[in-house]
């Protein structure tokens, strides 16, 4: 069936609407190369940032708990939603203006003001898988497809902003790379309160078309109230099914909670849960985290280019599913293996650094880029096909999709963080220098 132009802009303003959900976070790590060269806390501000990620945690937690124990109704989700784009509008202004204030604490410097308005931008981004997902079931299943585009979205304009920024750029002086020359870092095109107005901007962009959305939303309410039960039943695709609220859908609910309850833990529905968790476990916490060992040894080109790469086919594989949606168990089981073997080569890689296999070869650059890239692709297709079909079993199933998302992205993080900045299992190599052994 053609796509009508009313249904194109929803599904502009959805991906719009879910780029905000992750973009803050995305955009704190991304620009850390530039922070770090001014902020007191230096390299150890990544380990800083995964704590407050971590605590963070307890937004979801409270919508949680909300929805389990408010009377159905009482929790509107709309107004969490704004609540949250406005918390996440104000911090990336103040994040602007006054990230590099310091503030003497216990006689050192601390860069206090960052350190805050990170947890409040991190807070936000939690809070946003347990109310802008569920939000979602109020659309027709397509759209939630295009909510995990804009969510793929979230990590690839950072990636943008800061290429065009310029971060990471150097060059090796006095020698090549194979005689220990030094490098040097070049200036950044443009400052990094510029590039969190560019945040802000993002922000503002995705909380617009929230708004947008609502008012269609709206609208199209008041056409099918007016066209009557005879009309909605002539077009036969999911764009005609009637918009609705979770708000107006629960007192429609069977009254037995115990029932529903039985009628979601299914087999099926515990397996896909499980397979969303690990695949946002490791595609959220832990191949993360392991990036920069697993790429610098090949070089920065290297690294840049399975960040830029790796972040387009997150958007492409939610296209792909929107195109073709895989509902057999054994499938997507099949899916999770293949994308755990390129995730288990990259750790493999990680745990070499910095003398991978085939350092030093255009062979090597290409097999990293590449299972980056497939890597995060599979996972990423995967899990829209699981939001998809969690739709299917209402307004709940979004909420635990939401929640497990951001559990098993937590969980990811904690594991791998005494790994990476208290045990230091990863050895980093050093820019211009290649003292692997040929």
């Amino acid at each position: 069936m053609a796509v009508t132009r009313r249904d194109l802009l929803m599904h502009v303003l959805v991906a719009l609407f879910g780029m905000g959900s992750w973009v803050s976070v995305n955009s704190l790590w991304v620009e850390l190369p530039v922070v770090v060269k001014e902020l007191p806390e230096g390299w150890n501000l990544p380990a800083f940032l995964t704590v407050l990620i971590a605590l963070g945690n307890i937004g979801p937690l409270a919508v949680t708990l909300s929805h389990r124990f408010c009377p159905p109704g009482r929790v509107s989700e709309p107004w969490l939603i704004r609540s949250v784009q406005a918390l996440s509008l104000v911090s990336a202004g103040f994040l602007a203006g006054f990230w590099d204030r310091r503030v003497l604490v216990a006689g050192e410097e601390r860069s206090v003001p960052y350190l805050l308005l990170g947890f409040l931008l991190a807070l936000g981004c939690c809070t946003s898988n347990v109310t802008f997902l569920p939000f979602m079931y109020s659309f027709p299943q397509q759209f939630v497809r295009s909510f995990f585009i804009g969510q793929g979205l979230s990590a690839l304009l950072p990636c943008v902003l800061a290429l065009g920024q310029g971060v990471g750029r150097l060059e090796c002086r006095n020698g090549t790379w194979g005689n220990h020359s030094e490098p040097h870092y070049l200036q950044e095109n443009f400052p990094a309160s510029s590039y969190f107005w560019g945040l802000f901007c993002f922000l503002g962009v995705s909380a617009l078309a929230f708004l947008l959305l609502l008012v269609l939303r709206g609208r199209n309410k008041e056409e099918e109230q007016g066209e009557g039960p005879t009309q909605q039943g002539d077009g036969g695709s999911e764009d005609s099914y009637p918009l609705k609220s979770p708000e107006e859908e629960q007192p429609q609910e069977p009254p037995d909670a115990s029932n529903r309850g039985q009628r979601f833990w299914t087999a099926r529905n515990v397996y896909l849960l499980a397979l969303l968790g690990l695949s946002n476990a490791l595609t959220n916490g832990i191949l993360p985290s392991v990036q920069t060992y697993s790429c610098l040894p090949y070089g920065p080109d290297a690294y840049h280019l399975s960040v830029v790469l790796s972040n387009i086919a997150n958007p492409a594989a939610c296209f792909i599913a929107m195109c073709a949606l895989c509902r057999s168990s054994l499938v997507l089981g099949v899916i999770m293996a293949v994308g755990m073997i390129f995730g288990g080569y990259l750790m493999f890689l990680a745990a070499l650094s910095p003398c991978p296999p085939l350092v030093g070869s255009l062979a090597g650059v290409v097999l990293v880029i590449l299972c980056w890239t497939l890597f995060l692709g599979l996972l990423s297709y995967l899990k829209v096909v699981i939001g998809s079909l969690l739709h299917e079993a209402g307004h709940s199933a979004l909420l635990w999709c939401g929640a497990v998302i951001q559990m098993g992205s937590l969980v990811g993080a904690l594991l791998m963080f005494p790994m990476v900045s208290i045990y230091h299992l990863f050895q980093s190599g050093r820019d211009c220098q290649d003292n692997c052994p040929l």
